[in-house]
């Protein structure tokens, strides 16, 4: 098996504040020393948290072997991918918003976290890349997108018109979003017992799209390749209009890739 490239060292950062968004959104400071340096240049990008195991106080760094990281003791750590909210470069500060779904590493540590509380940051991974002679964009993703369309919404075109369409499970977790002439904004509420993404998936395939549409997706993964297979195969949107992220899978174990 071909290993796998590196990824940026672990920086330690404790917890510095948590403030509950709305029932089901929490955002996180994260602050320490090591933060000195990072930068963050693309809009929707990631950023690895690694947390302390599930029943321990101290944080333990993980070795990467060459394909994954792994503890000490051959367990793997307990790592969750997110988007950055905000970086503050000069207050060695970190922003994150956590969706507390319950049942998950990242849920529950978001829940009961508690300020100076360990945990360590690694990236930044990939982000979006901008069109900027598209001539429209449609963001559409559940609530673990809402922090990378909150940057989104500043650093598109502002004379290009964007179009918003957020999942949400609760009408509570419906939140103030950057003011941006030109945007439109749409909360589609999930139904009661429906499966995550369901809404989204509806408001995709009932907006009209100009063909050349640049187009981004988030949210949970089986319904993000259902939108993606409709605007591939139904609307027959190129490839390259479409940026597509499943960040997290309805009834994994864990928060797998929460946003």
């Amino acid at each position: 098996m071909r290993a796998r490239r590196e990824p940026a060292p672990f920086r330690r950062v404790v917890l510095r504040r948590a403030k509950r968004l709305s029932p089901r959104l929490v955002r996180v400071t994260l602050a320490g020393p090591e933060l000195d340096g990072l930068t963050v240049d693309q809009p929707a990008a990631s950023i690895r948290l690694l947390l302390p195991s599930p029943g321990a106080n101290e944080l333990v760094m993980p070795a990467w072997n060459g394909n994954e990281f792994l503890l000490p003791n051959g367990q793997r750590p307990s790592i969750r991918t997110f988007t950055p909210w905000r970086v503050d470069p000069e207050a060695l500060e970190v922003e994150l918003g956590i969706v507390v779904h319950g049942g998950g590493v990242a849920s529950e540590w978001a829940a009961g976290a508690r300020p100076g509380d360990p945990a360590a940051l690694s990236g930044p991974g990939r982000g979006y890349v901008i069109d900027r002679d598209a001539p429209n964009f449609l963001l559409a993703g559940d609530e673990t997108a809402i922090p990378a369309m909150n940057q989104l919404l500043e650093v598109l075109p502002a004379e290009r018109p964007v179009r918003l369409l957020i999942e949400v499970a609760h009408p509570e977790a419906r939140l103030a979003l950057p003011h941006r002439a030109g945007a439109a904004v749409e909360w589609c509420d999930l139904p009661p017992a429906a499966p995550p993404g369901d809404a989204l998936v509806a408001a995709v395939r009932g907006v009209e799209l100009d063909p050349e549409t640049r187009v981004w997706v988030a949210g949970e993964a089986a319904a993000v390749q259902r939108i993606r297979h409709h605007l591939f195969e139904d609307r027959g949107l190129p490839r390259a209009h479409v940026s597509a992220r499943g960040y997290w899978k309805h009834g994994r174990s864990g928060d797998a890739d929460d946003n």
